[in-house]
This record gives C-alpha cells, sequence and structure tokens, in this order.
C-alpha cells in the first residue's frame, strides 16, 4: 500500500512539474524519454498483459542502427539490406514499451502523446487500443489518448517501428530518434501548433505582428473564450500586449486573429539573432484554461531576380550548406545539444544558412538556429510518387503528402530562421506533366497554408525540358550547377529567364571557389549551398570512390563530402571555403599525399561525379621521402603567401581572387618546420606544419565543461596522440580505452576514419590521423564526472565535467 501511494504522489508532481505551468495548472509538457523498455525483432507487444521484463530498458532519443548487430562487436554488415545507401548499417523492425501512470485527479484534463519523430512506419497502442499509423520518418505526429486512459494505475504506451527494405538513400536511423512528449491540458486549449505569428510589416522604427492562435472546446457545452497574448523582449520587459473575446461552441475550434504593433523592434538576422517571447492565456469565466508560451523574430525577407534576397531590406548572399539529419557517432539520436552543435559548427566555419537535406529537420535543429543565426531551407521529401529506393516514401506518397507537408508548416511556421520551404530534391521525371501538376499541387497548398515565405525546390538535369517545372517555384535550387557538365549554366538562365531567382542548391567542393564567384557576380544568384557541410553515413564512398556505387566499396560507410567530418573537425575543404568566405586574413597548409590516404579507386568516375576533393594532409612527417618532391598548397584570403622550410624562404605567391585563393610549391621533404606566412594590408598571420615525434602522452579536452544533470545533455571530449612537445602525431591509431565514473554514460565514440568498422557504443575507439572522439551524456543525478583514458605504454589521462 506504502509503495502505491509513493506511485501515487510521484506521477501527481510528475504532471504538474514539467513545461510551461501556471499556478492554476493550466497545461503541462512532460518529456516522456527515460525509461522504455525496447525489443529489436518481431514481438506482437501491443497489449498491456505482454511480457516485457526480459526487455532491455533505453532512454530516448534512441536510434538502433547505430548499436552493433547483435551477436557482433560492429552496427555494419556487408550484407545490411541498406547497403551503400545505409553505410551498411541494420534496420528492421523495433518495439518500445512504456508505462504512465495518471491519478484520477486529472479525470478531467486532455492528454496528447506527441511523437516529434520516429523511423519509420510507426504504429502506437494505449492500453491494446490502436491510435494509428504514421509512415513518413521526419515528420511529427500526435495522438489524443484521453478517452483511453485509465486511471491510478498503469497505462501501457506500446510503439512497433518499421525500418524494413531499402528505403533510403542516406543513413536513416532506426527506431524513436527524437523526443516524446505528454502534453496535458484543460479541455479547451490552443491546439497542437497553434499558434501563428507573423510580421507583415517590418521597419527599423515599427513592426506590425499578427497572432493567429486556434483554440478547441472540448467542454460539454460553449463557452464565452477570452484570449490575451502579451510580448516580451529578451529581457522579459513587456512590449506588447493584446485581447480579444469570442464564444466557442462545444466540439468546435476557432480561430482568434489578433495585431499589434512594436516599436523600434530588435531586428532578427544571423548577425542578431534576436528573439522576442509570446505567452497566451486563455480564459472562460473569468477563469485561467490554458497558458501557451511561443517565440518568434521579426524579420523580412523578399527575394526578386534585380534585388536578389533581402534580408530586413538589406541584400544578403547565402553562405550555405546541406544536412543530413544524423549526428555522426550518435546515428539518427536528436539530443538537443548535438543539434545545437551542428549548428556551432556551420556558424563557427562561415555558413550563414542551411539546406535541411532532404527532410524536415527536427525542432532542436531549429530552436538552435533560431537562437544562434542560421537561416533555413525547410525540405520536405526526396521523392514523390515515382520512387528512388523500392521501399522508400513514394509508396505513402498520395495518401499522406498533404498532412506531412501541413505539420512540416505549420510545427515550423514560427521560427524566424526558415526562409523557404521546399518542396522536394531531384525528384524523377521533372518533364513530365504528372510531376509538373503535382509540384503546382503542392506549391498552391503550402501559398494556401502560410504564404510568407517563397516555395523552392532542389533541381538536377538543368535541362530546358525542366522550364514547366521551375516557372512553378519561387525559387529555383540548382544542384551542380557550377564546373562538371554545367559550366555557364547561370549566366545562360539568367538572359534566358531574367524573372528567375536561383542559387546553388548542391555543390561540389572542388568548384567551390568558381561557385561562389557566381553568386557573388550574379544578383538573381541569392547563394550556394555545398553537398556537404558536415559528413555523415550513408552513400558510402561517394567522395573518394564516386559514382557509379556499388557495395563493393565496403568497409567505407561514410560519404565522405563534408566540409567538416562526423567528429566536427575541420576538413581541407572547408579551410579553402575561409579564404573566399572570411573577411579577415587567414591562411592554412597541406601537403598532397604522396602515398594514397586509402586504397585506389576500383573503377573510373563517371564524369560528373566529383564530391572528392584532393588528398591532402596537414602533416610534414614522410620517412623514407627525404629530398623527394612533395606538393605542398596553402589556401589564404591574403594577398600573397610566402612558404618556409626551416626558416629558408621557398618563395612567395599571389593568393588573391584571380589565383583562386591558394597558392602551391614542389617541396624536397627535410623535417622541421613547414610554415606558411601570409601578407595582407600590413598584417602577417601564419599556419605551420611540425615534423613530430612518435606519441608519448594523451591529450583530453572537451567542448563543455559543465552539463546539465537532465539525462540529455552533451559533453564532446576529444582525445589526441601527442608527443613530448605536445604535438600531435597526426600518424598515430592506437586503440584507446574509456572508463567513466560519476553521473554520466558514453552515449558514443568515433574518429571520422570513413573505412572503419568499429562500434559507435563500446567504451574504446581506435585513434584516426592522431585523434578520436568520446561523447558523455548526464544522467538525472548532478555530481562531477570523471572520464579516463588508456592506451598500452602510455599514462591514463583523465578529464572532470561538472554535471550541475
Amino acid at each position: 500500500m506504502m509503495k502505491k501511494i509513493i506511485v501515487y504522489v510521484c506521477a501527481c508532481l510528475l504532471l504538474v512539474s514539467c513545461g510551461n505551468f501556471t499556478s492554476e495548472n493550466t497545461r503541462s509538457r512532460q518529456l516522456l524519454d527515460s525509461g522504455w523498455k525496447f525489443y529489436r525483432g518481431e514481438a506482437n507487444a501491443e497489449q498491456p498483459g505482454f511480457d516485457d521484463s526480459s526487455w532491455r530498458t533505453v532512454d530516448l532519443p534512441h536510434d538502433f542502427s547505430i548499436e552493433d548487430i547483435p551477436g557482433t562487436g560492429s552496427p555494419f554488415s556487408p550484407d545490411a539490406v541498406s547497403g551503400i545507401n545505409g553505410g551498411f548499417t541494420e534496420g528492421g523492425i523495433g518495439w518500445y514499451r512504456k508505462n504512465i501512470f495518471v491519478p484520477s485527479s486529472q479525470k478531467d484534463k486532455n492528454f496528447e502523446l506527441y511523437f516529434e519523430g520516429a523511423y519509420m512506419n510507426t504504429d502506437v497502442w494505449i492500453n491494446g487500443r490502436h491510435l494509428g499509423n504514421h509512415p513518413y520518418g521526419y515528420t511529427p505526429f500526435v495522438y489524443d489518448i484521453t478517452d483511453y486512459l485509465a486511471y491510478d494505475q498503469d497505462n501501457v504506451i506500446a510503439v512497433q517501428v518499421k525500418n524494413e527494405g531499402n528505403n533510403s538513400r542516406w543513413y536513416a536511423g532506426s527506431g524513436l530518434y527524437r523526443h516524446v512528449w505528454l502534453t496535458v491540458t484543460n479541455p479547451l486549449h490552443i491546439i497542437t501548433h497553434g499558434t501563428y505569428i507573423t510580421t507583415p510589416t517590418v521597419t527599423r522604427e515599427m513592426a506590425e505582428v499578427v497572432v493567429e492562435t486556434s483554440i478547441v472546446n472540448n467542454y460539454p457545452s460553449g463557452n464565452d473564450v477570452v484570449i490575451e497574448t502579451v510580448i516580451t523582449d529578451d529581457a522579459g520587459n513587456r512590449v506588447a500586449s493584446i485581447k480579444a473575446d469570442k464564444k466557442i461552441n462545444a466540439g468546435n475550434t476557432d480561430v482568434f486573429t489578433q495585431k499589434t504593433e512594436i516599436e523600434s523592434p530588435q531586428l532578427w538576422s544571423p548577425d542578431t539573432p534576436y528573439l522576442y517571447n509570446v505567452t497566451t492565456r486563455i480564459y472562460a469565466n473569468n477563469h485561467l484554461e490554458d497558458e501557451y508560451k511561443s517565440t518568434f523574430g521579426i524579420r523580412s525577407v523578399s527575394v526578386d531576380a534585380q534585388k536578389g534576397l533581402l534580408l530586413n531590406g538589406v541584400p544578403l548572399k547565402l553562405k550555405g550548406g546541406c544536412v543530413h539529419h544524423d549526428n555522426g557517432p550518435l546515428g539518427a539520436k536528436a539530443y538537443d545539444r548535438a543539434e545545437e552543435r551542428k549548428v556551432e559548427l556551420m556558424k563557427a566555419n562561415g555558413y550563414n544558412a542551411v539546406r535541411a537535406s532532404h527532410n524536415p529537420p527536427s525542432t532542436a535543429f531549429l530552436n538552435a538556429c533560431d537562437r544562434l543565426g542560421l537561416l533555413v531551407i525547410d525540405e520536405a521529401f526526396d521523392m514523390w510518387e515515382h520512387g528512388k529506393n523500392p521501399q522508400d516514401y513514394h509508396l505513402y506518397y498520395k495518401t499522406n503528402w498533404r498532412k506531412d507537408v501541413e505539420v512540416m508548416l505549420k510545427r515550423d511556421r514560427n521560427h524566424p530562421s526558415v526562409i523557404m520551404w521546399s518542396i522536394g530534391n531531384e525528384i524523377p521525371a521533372m518533364q513530365m506533366e504528372e510531376v509538373v501538376n503535382n509540384a503546382r499541387m503542392m506549391t498552391s497548398y503550402i501559398h494556401e497554408l502560410e504564404p510568407t515565405r517563397p516555395v523552392t525546390a532542389g533541381l538536377n538535369n538543368l535541362g530546358e525540358e525542366l522550364n514547366a517545372f521551375m516557372e512553378v517555384l519561387d525559387v529555383c535550387g540548382y544542384n551542380y550547377a557550377v564546373g562538371g557538365y554545367a559550366v555557364g549554366k547561370y549566366a545562360m538562365d539568367i538572359r534566358n529567364h531574367p524573372k528567375r531567382v536561383i542559387y546553388g542548391s548542391e555543390s561540389y567542393a572542388f568548384d567551390a571557389c568558381d561557385a561562389w564567384a557566381d553568386v557573388e557576380a550574379n544578383t538573381a544568384v541569392i547563394g550556394d549551398f555545398i553537398w556537404t557541410a558536415i559528413d555523415y553515413i550513408g552513400e558510402a564512398s561517394i567522395g573518394w570512390h564516386g559514382y557509379p556505387q556499388s557495395n563493393s566499396v565496403y568497409p567505407w560507410t561514410l560519404a565522405y563530402c563534408g566540409d567538416i567530418d562526423i567528429c566536427g573537425w575541420k576538413r581541407p575543404q572547408s579551410y579553402y571555403r575561409d579564404a573566399f568566405w572570411s573577411d579577415e586574413p587567414v591562411v592554412s597548409l597541406f601537403v598532397h599525399s604522396p602515398v594514397s590516404s586509402f586504397e585506389p579507386l576500383k573503377r573510373e568516375r563517371i564524369n560528373w561525379s566529383r564530391w572528392h576533393y584532393k588528398d591532402l594532409v596537414a602533416k610534414w612527417n614522410w620517412p623514407g621521402f627525404e629530398n623527394k618532391s612533395l606538393k605542398v598548397e596553402s589556401y589564404s584570403s591574403c594577398d600573397s603567401v610566402e612558404l618556409f622550410l626551416n626558416n629558408q624562404s621557398l618563395g612567395m605567391k599571389e593568393t588573391g581572387r584571380k589565383c583562386k585563393y591558394m597558392a602551391t610549391w614542389q617541396v624536397p621533404y627535410a623535417p622541421g618546420e613547414l610554415k606558411a606566412v601570409g601578407y595582407k594590408a600590413g598584417k602577417k598571420v601564419f599556419s605551420a606544419l611540425e615534423t613530430n615525434a612518435v606519441a608519448s602522452h594523451l591529450k583530453l579536452s572537451a567542448d563543455r565543461n559543465a552539463i546539465f544533470a537532465d539525462n540529455q545533455d552533451l559533453s564532446y571530449v576529444t582525445v589526441e596522440l601527442r608527443d613530448d612537445y605536445d604535438r600531435l602525431d597526426i600518424d598515430a591509431e592506437n586503440l584507446i580505452d574509456f572508463e567513466v565514473k560519476g553521473p554520466a554514460v558514453i552515449a558514443g565514440v568515433g574518429n571520422a576514419n570513413p573505412v572503419s568498422l568499429e562500434s559507435y557504443t563500446q567504451p574504446r575507439r581506435k585513434a584516426w590521423r592522431g585523434k578520436c572522439l568520446v561523447i558523455l551524456k548526464s544522467t538525472a543525478d548532478a555530481g562531477e564526472i570523471t572520464l579516463t583514458a588508456t592506451t598500452p605504454g602510455m599514462e591514463a589521462a583523465k578529464i572532470t565535467i561538472e554535471s550541475k
């Protein structure tokens, strides 16, 4: 009996202590990520009485494809159905079960289960009652469970996720990889995604703000409803307040439209990502029924061929990158901190825009883009009715596209970071009338639901036969319109279609400088998006072997085409981008490896397959190559760069625009220091490579030395092998073991080696190019976390993280 009382009290406290609450307990939003029972395989586990005691316990976000395949020490298999597309990872069926206890004191409330995303084909039951199926793996879905709950006892949520067959062109992950929430409200409340905030007029002096709020009345009788909306700045100061009232009949949903003005608004932009807060309160019979909090930014966006992209009336070029949704060593698990870190990495490396490729991203990712200032192209699909793989979304497109587009728009429409809606990427058969009609229908639907942003798509095979499709779009995304087979495409299309607005929706790193030059030279070309900003699992080896693809490339598992690798470390092409994007003098230095970093090509790449980059290494350790000529390459925004070997000048070379911001030398190898010095406007900057000795010690460094004890937060710890002079030993590949003491677990390990088949979840990892990565996740307890790294022949290294 005492145990039941304790459970009851804890449940009551849980329901009233999470989310956006007022003293009257109008609304709670409880995160249901902890303590799910999980089984990988067939189970028929939807009924409440099913015995799941032998299942293991997992926390969300969860991705069972990044875990080791049962019976192996690796998540990879050459026989995986996903093949090269999924990076040779396994999908399959996964079952999740969780109990929630609802006290009878909550009988008059409404309850909703909200899934941020599950991959894919997800069925949900509550107490054995089937709530529905959601096929798409990237859009959220919600179920009202009010009528199916039992009170003062456990309620069983059962979820089946089916990632079956060959259904994606990249690593998708499997399972409940985003958050799950329980929302509790009064019967009179704002519906899910029920606020819509726009700023139709924006100047430095004044901004008009329109707030549309959708309210449902689930009481048995009508109610006279008063809605109060309060807008505050980031310091909590009230800047506007609006009230409205009307009657809502029983069972009806009504929309309240409120308008106000804000004087001297703080405008949102990538440089000043200022957010306002909105609190909406709903009253009936002088009783507070609901309180809902939102954020928004005040900004204006317009595009046309004559002025280009104007943000708040100011011309802006999009320094963009495409990203897939995975988080490298974490797989698809969308921890808030992992999503935020992706945005931080992009901002730190010069990007002001991202294309979510090729699906809606997580809410956490968009929240981070809002806070940190990264513009977003929000993309819906990679295919429509014509599939790219046998079991992909084309099987569900006809019956599901409207609801998936609608939920994407309604979920994401208040994010100031989102500036365009993309209806798809490289949709098959774009020249066909049927497909053009689908594009027209989808574009019209988006304009009807959310008319404040232009509609776009990423297009390939950019011939005149696509003109009908392009005319449907507000802005045309060109994939690979610079270099390769499409030289001069921008200039030709601007001449032939003077009203067309264009951006490079995908481009090759090899052509990065030329692509950016075209952006700068043409007002109608508003930006360029590299494929990709961050490397990813799947499309294995396109950055080395390229196309045509074959499963024979195994053990390649990563695409190896990102400016930044899966651990978050810069690759040479990222330093090259710095040279033509940076306003400050920068210089970097690399050596063309005289020994191929990976096995030679197994076949010639097709002519348009240009995702590879030069085989460059930041290394001056080449024993056996003494006095042999090595090609050295420097990237710089400076006017010129001088190269020194052991303090002897090897000559100065120009590195300005006409030299495409690079210079090369042939250098006879000799151990010592190779240094590049850049000169610009009286300033000097330098980059050096130094011959190192064999590593003698481990060095640990964390991106954050303090994290939150919320069972979700992360600290990324870089482990480096260094010599006695603290120089990185880039050739070191030691196996390093990890031990964690304190309130944390290892969420993932990695080293960015594209041909490694090692586990991402075990407490060990080989170094590659002198380093590896450990990702620590907090538990719900506060305290000191100690990570210890060991490798034979060296003293153990430790780092301490505070969880609070």
